[in-house]
C-alpha cells in the first residue's frame, strides 16, 4: 500500500483529509507536535502518528513515504511568522528529498505574483518555492476563501453577517474572490495525492462563482434567511481598524483577522494557472457551500475547526503538569458524591459551550465580553461534543484529559498571568471524590490585583459550578439506573 504523510492533521483541512485518504487505500502517517491531540480524532486508530515538527528532524516521519501533504500555516503567529513558515518549508523539502519522497502536495493561496500581494499571500507563494528547493516534485494547489463549517473564513463571514444588520465596511468588500467549499478542497487533495497522472507545479482551484466579499455576505444572508444587510463603505477604514472590529465581533483573533483582511485587498480568482478539469472536478457553487456549512453548524457536525490547530493567537503555553517556582494562587474545593466516576466525569466534561458553566452564567458572559474587547477569544468558540486534548472550550483549551480521572483546562483568555482549571476524580466503593482546583500564576502587581479583585466572585462561581457538576452527575447516574432497569 502507498503511504502518505499528512502534516497539519490537528488543523482544519488536515483533520478532514485523513479519512478519505484511508478510504482510498492509502496508509496514512500523521505528523504532530503533540500526538496526544490526535487521540480523540475519529480516525486515530486507522493511522500511524509520529511526533515531530516541520522545522526539526523529520527522518522518522519521512521514512518510506510516497507522497507528503504540507498543510502547515503560521499566519499571524508572532512578528516573524512569515520567516518561520519559509524556514520550516525549506527544512521539510530537504528531509523529503533525503528520504526519497516522490511528491509534496501543498495547499497555498491564490493571487497573481505580478500583483502587490499581502504578506499572507506572499508568504504562501514563497513557501511553495522553499518546499521545492530540495528537488522533490511539488504540486502547489492555490485556493482562495474556503467555505466550510468551522473554517476561519466562514466563521468570520457568518458572525459579521448574523451580528451586524448594518456594517461600516472598507473598500476591500468590493474586491473579487472565487470561494471554494471545503468538501471540494478535500476531493481535489485526494485526487492530487492518489493520481498517477502528470500534475502541474501550480494548480489554482476555486468554485464556479466569482463574487465580491459584499456579494458573499449578501448571499450568506439570503441562504440563512436573514434580512438584507446594509453596507456603508468608508474609504479610510484601514486593515488595522477593520481587523480589530472583526476580532471583537467574530471568533477570529485580531492577529489572524488582520492578515485575512489585508489579503482581501488582493483579487483572488482563477487565472491561466487554473487546475485541469479532471483535477478540479465540478465544485459546488457558493450558495450550496454556505447551505452545507450552515446545516453542519446547526446540528453540531463540525469535525474540525480553525481553532483546533496549534495557534499561538490566544497565548497558549506548553503543557506543564505543575508550575514550579514563583507565586501560585489557588482556589481548591473537594466534594464527595455517591455518583460513579463515570457519571462525574461525564458531567465535568460536558461543561462549557451551550451547556454553560453550571453557575454564574451572567458573570461568565460578562467575562467573555471583556475578553473580546481585549482581543481574546471570549465565549464564541464553544466546544466539540466530545472533548480531546488540544480542543478549544470557550476561552479555555483542553490540556489534559484522562477518562474518569482528570480534566485540566488552560486559560486562553486575556489575563495578567497564567490560569488553569482542573478536576481530579478519585473513585471507590462509596462513590467519587472530586477536587476542583483553580490555579493562577500572576505576572507582576497587576496579576495579583486581578486575582484578589475577582476573588469575591470566585466565592460564588466556583462552589456553584462544583455543586452543578455534582447535581448533573447524580442526574446521569439516576438516568442510567432507570434505563438499565427498563
Amino acid at each position: 500500500m502507498p503511504r502518505a504523510l499528512v502534516t497539519g492533521s490537528s488543523g482544519y483541512v488536515g483533520g478532514r483529509l485523513v479519512t478519505p485518504l484511508v478510504a482510498a487505500g492509502w496508509q496514512v502517517r500523521c505528523l504532530a507536535r503533540t500526538p496526544a491531540k490526535l487521540a480523540a480524532a475519529r480516525w486515530a486508530g486507522d493511522v500511524e502518528i509520529v511526533a515531530g515538527d516541520a522545522g526539526g528532524d523529520l527522518s522518522e516521519a519521512m521514512a518510506d513515504v510516497d507522497v507528503a501533504v504540507y498543510l502547515i500555516h503560521s499566519i499571524g503567529q508572532g512578528d516573524d511568522w512569515a520567516t518561520r513558515e519559509q524556514v520550516d518549508a525549506e527544512n521539510f523539502g530537504r528531509y523529503a528529498a533525503a528520504a526519497g519522497v516522490g511528491r509534496i502536495i501543498y495547499l497555498g493561496g491564490l493571487g497573481s505574483d505580478d500583483d502587490e500581494l499581502s504578506d499572507h499571500l506572499k508568504s504562501r507563494h514563497e513557501v511553495g518555492r522553499e518546499l521545492a528547493i530540495g528537488g522533490v516534485e511539488v504540486v502547489e494547489l492555490r485556493a482562495g476563501v474556503i467555505i466550510g463549517s468551522g473554517s476561519a473564513s466562514f466563521e468570520m463571514l457568518r458572525y459579521l453577517v448574523e451580528v451586524l444588520p448594518i456594517m461600516v465596511t472598507p473598500r476591500w468588500v468590493t474586491t473579487r474572490c472565487q470561494p471554494i467549499a471545503i468538501a471540494d478542497v478535500i476531493d481535489i487533495l485526494v485526487r492530487t495525492v492518489t493520481t498517477t497522472e502528470a500534475l502541474p507545479s501550480i494548480a489554482e482551484i476555486g468554485g464556479p462563482d466569482v463574487v465580491s466579499y459584499a456579494e458573499m455576505m449578501a448571499t450568506y444572508a439570503e441562504v440563512a434567511g436573514l434580512a438584507r444587510r446594509r453596507l456603508i463603505k468608508v474609504p479610510l477604514l484601514t486593515p488595522g481598524l477593520s481587523s480589530r472590529w472583526v476580532g471583537l465581533v467574530t471568533p477570529v483573533p485580531v492577529p489572524l483577522a488582520r492578515e485575512l483582511v489585508e489579503s482581501l485587498v488582493n483579487e483572488v480568482t482563477l487565472g491561466e494557472g487554473a487546475a485541469p478539469p479532471w483535477l478540479l472536478g465540478q465544485p459546488m457553487g457558493l450558495r450550496e457551500a454556505i447551505r452545507r456549512a450552515l446545516a453542519a453548524t446547526e446540528i453540531g457536525d463540525v469535525p474540525t475547526r480553525f481553532v483546533d490547530a496549534d495557534l499561538v493567537h490566544f497565548s497558549t503555553t506548553p503543557t506543564d503538569p505543575e508550575w514550579s517556582g514563583g507565586t501560585v494562587l489557588r482556589d481548591v474545593r473537594t466534594v464527595t458524591t455517591p455518583a460513579s466516576p463515570g457519571a462525574v466525569f461525564a458531567a465535568v466534561s460536558s461543561i462549557g459551550g451551550e451547556r454553560g458553566w453550571f453557575a454564574g452564567e451572567w458573570l461568565w458572559r460578562i467575562r467573555g465580553v471583556m475578553d473580546q474587547l481585549l482581543g481574546g477569544p471570549g465565549l464564541r468558540r464553544g466546544r466539540k461534543e466530545h472533548l480531546g486534548v488540544g480542543d478549544a472550550l470557550d476561552f479555555w483549551r483542553v490540556e489534559e484529559l484522562v477518562p474518569e480521572r482528570r480534566l485540566r483546562l488552560h486559560a486562553e483568555m486575556r489575563l495578567p498571568g497564567e490560569a488553569r482549571l482542573t478536576w481530579d476524580l478519585d473513585g471507590d466503593s462509596l462513590g467519587t471524590t472530586i477536587t476542583q482546583t483553580a490555579l493562577f500564576r500572576p505576572r507582576g502587581l497587576l496579576g495579583r490585583l486581578y486575582w484578589y479583585g475577582v476573588a469575591p466572585f470566585h466565592r460564588f462561581v466556583f462552589p456553584g459550578m462544583l455543586a452543578g457538576i455534582i447535581a448533573e452527575a447524580q442526574r446521569l447516574e439516576e438516568l442510567s439506573a432507570t434505563t438499565g432497569e427498563a
